[in-house]
């Protein structure tokens, strides 16, 4: 601990605002400072939450409250309350709205005042959520939260948390390359332009409350927008659409402000800190392997040889941290793209072995009877028509067959069955309309600036403190000795 300590003296008594903050990276990147670098003068906890005592009550139940903070719970004892007191501001507001929604005017001005670094992770990840949301929140929060920083008079970096499959659905190499104004993914397309799509989420819902439209039926307009809008520009989804155009917006600021962009890819449970195996919720991959594992998903899409990119949660935080350290050096606007496929890469079909080993031995038991679930080998298509003969033949025959035998006679066909099978399809239809775009993906993440950042952290115990090498992972431990017993221990319960 001490030192760590040492090697972080470009954190001590610096003042920090992390968005985001109930999320699964901003509270390990917050657990991490206050554990390794306690001499941090101020983590300022932007929550959305009506008044200070709601923000601060958000804060302890949905931050402090995790297990992620056991192991700095045990090492402070007693002094834990006090010091988190010391350290810890939870903050109301909301990155939807200029000013981020601080009431408080002192309280924006302590902050406009004494800032040394933001940290921007708050984003809705849904990958279909609605146009409206998703547009405020991970487009026009970003240009809220370029406004605040330029009002910080000692701001030295403001850090995003993006997404890599900002790429697309392309093929080969993606470069740590930054989004041009207005760049679209597809040729022959208007010019992109954020405030023009905020003007047509405007006029929609205008037109919708017009028509008197049910709350669920403008739910379903926005979210069919967002998807249009995605796929006119190029995009899979709302989510990685909504998410390019802030990254548009940064590019636009990176002469005003020091400014760096962090593109995970899938992100996993931790690899090593606090501890190993700590996920909150299902994350990507993870629905389909808890649902493996359920014995809810038999079969699905993707090529064997298909590189998945995953990356423990941890590490990313590491790259964040070392990124901060080393912005002095950099130049405004630097990209770090974060993941395992250039360096330690590991496809589809090990994976599917590694999970077929682990829910064979460690079976799962089904809460409604509590018998243990048993599981057979995960088949595997590589293109979208076998997929769907498959599933035609395996799931929807069967429904038709079991309509004309009901409709004369209610023998010679199991219900309970049916049932099952039919709970089954919806399952494997739902979670590879999901992830389509991400288990057909035929590409890699170079990452010639993380690499590069690793290699010029000359100090050893700081490279140990923070590290973020893929290569050092063993893939067959960690999904099977790691991974998957948090999956069944923080998020199955």
């Amino acid at each position: 601990m001490e030192m760590e300590m040492e090697s972080m003296q470009f954190l001590e008594n610096k003042t920090i605002l992390i968005t985001g903050a109930t999320g699964f990276l901003a509270k390990l990147f917050v657990e991490k400072i206050l554990r390794v670098v306690p001499n941090v003068k101020r983590l300022y906890l932007l929550l959305r939450a009506s008044d200070s005592n709601t923000a601060r009550q958000r804060m302890h139940t949905e931050v402090i409250g995790k297990e992620v903070f056991r192991v700095l719970r045990e090492e402070r004892g007693k002094d834990f309350d006090e010091f988190i007191n010391e350290k810890l501001i939870a903050v109301a507001g909301d990155i939807a709205y200029e000013d981020l929604r601080i009431e408080d005017v002192n309280l924006r001005h302590q902050l406009w005042d004494n800032l040394d670094i933001i940290l921007n992770s708050a984003a809705t990840t849904d990958f279909y959520e609605r146009y409206d949301v998703s547009l405020a929140i991970n487009t026009m929060g970003v240009v809220h939260m370029l406004n605040f920083a330029k009002k910080c008079l000692k701001l030295k970096t403001f850090l995003h948390v993006s997404t890599a499959y900002v790429c697309g659905e392309v093929k080969g190499i993606i470069q740590e390359k930054a989004f041009q104004i207005g760049e679209t993914l597809r040729q022959n397309c208007p010019k992109l332009d954020f405030e023009v799509e905020k003007q047509l989420v405007a006029q929609k819902l205008y037109q919708l409350h017009e028509q008197e439209a049910s709350k669920a039926a403008i739910t379903t307009a926005m979210k069919e927008l967002g998807i249009q809008r995605a796929k006119l520009f190029g995009w899979p989804n709302t989510y990685v659409f909504t998410k390019a155009m802030g990254e548009m917006c940064l590019e636009q600021a990176k002469d005003d402000l020091s400014i760096i962009i962090i593109r995970p890819t899938m992100i996993t449970s931790t690899y090593k800190e606090p501890f190993p195996g700590w996920i909150e919720g299902l994350r990507t991959v993870d629905s389909v392997i808890i649902g493996y594992g359920r014995g809810k998903v038999t079969c699905f899409l993707g090529s064997p040889t298909l590189i998945l990119d995953l990356i423990p949660g941890d590490m990313v935080v590491n790259a964040i941290i070392m990124a901060i350290q080393a912005q002095e050096k950099n130049s405004s606007g630097i990209i770090y793209q974060v993941g395992s496929s250039m360096r330690n890469p590991i496809n589809i079909s090990q994976i599917c072995n590694l999970i077929f080993r682990y829910f064979t031995k460690h079976l799962l038991v089904n809460k409604e009877d509590e018998k243990p679930i048993r599981v057979g080998k995960l088949t595997l298509f590589k293109h979208i028509t076998t997929f769907r003969m498959y599933i035609a033949i395996r799931f929807a025959l069967p429904l038709k067959i079991w309509h004309l035998i009901n409709r004369v006679a209610s023998f010679g066909y199991n219900k309970e069955k049916h049932i099952k099978n039919m709970s089954k399809l919806k399952t494997i239809l739902h979670l590879v309309q999901l992830y389509k775009p991400y288990v057909l993906f035929n590409a890699i993440f170079d990452d010639i600036n993380l690499e590069r950042l690793r290699q010029e952290a000359k100090d050893e115990k700081l490279i140990e403190a923070f590290n973020f090498d893929p290569k050092c992972i063993d893939w067959e431990d960690y999904i099977i000795n790691t991974h998957i017993p948090g999956l069944t221990k923080f998020v199955y319960k």
